[in-house]
């Protein structure tokens, strides 16, 4: 029934103005519509909403994810935009904070403002 309906992604927001901020000026995410309780925003052709909520409790796993060309590249890039990635026990991260996978994808985690878990990934081929 919905196989061709567009998906529609919700990320919860305590504060909509350092969110916007985050994920349309350090992402790089085009604002779309914007109001009291929610932005939207275009996340390559998906609408990624960004919803006021009063009491948000994040969670220690990832919500959301890009798939990009070259992690490495997209770290990079994102580093110099200010933002820190995570490191995790267990698992052997390089000096980036990259996984390498078993099946060969590459890995690498961030948090917004609000403490939720992101990620990019570059998929092997």
């Amino acid at each position: 029934m919905l196989t061709g309906a567009p998906f529609v992604a919700f990320i919860a927001a305590t504060d909509l103005a350092s969110a916007r901020s985050f994920y349309g000026e350090v992402l790089g995410l085009r604002v779309i519509d914007e109001n009291p309780v929610a932005v939207v925003l275009d996340s390559g052709g998906t609408m990624l909403r960004l919803t006021q909520v009063d009491d948000h409790r994040p969670q220690p796993y990832t919500i959301a994810g890009w798939e990009v060309p070259d992690v490495d590249v997209a770290v990079d890039t994102l580093v110099g935009r200010g933002v820190t990635f995570v490191r995790y026990n267990g698992m052997e991260q390089d000096e980036r904070g990259v996984w390498a996978a078993p099946g060969g994808d590459h890995v690498a985690w961030f948090k917004d403002p609000n403490g939720n878990v992101l990620s990019l990934t570059s998929f092997s081929t």
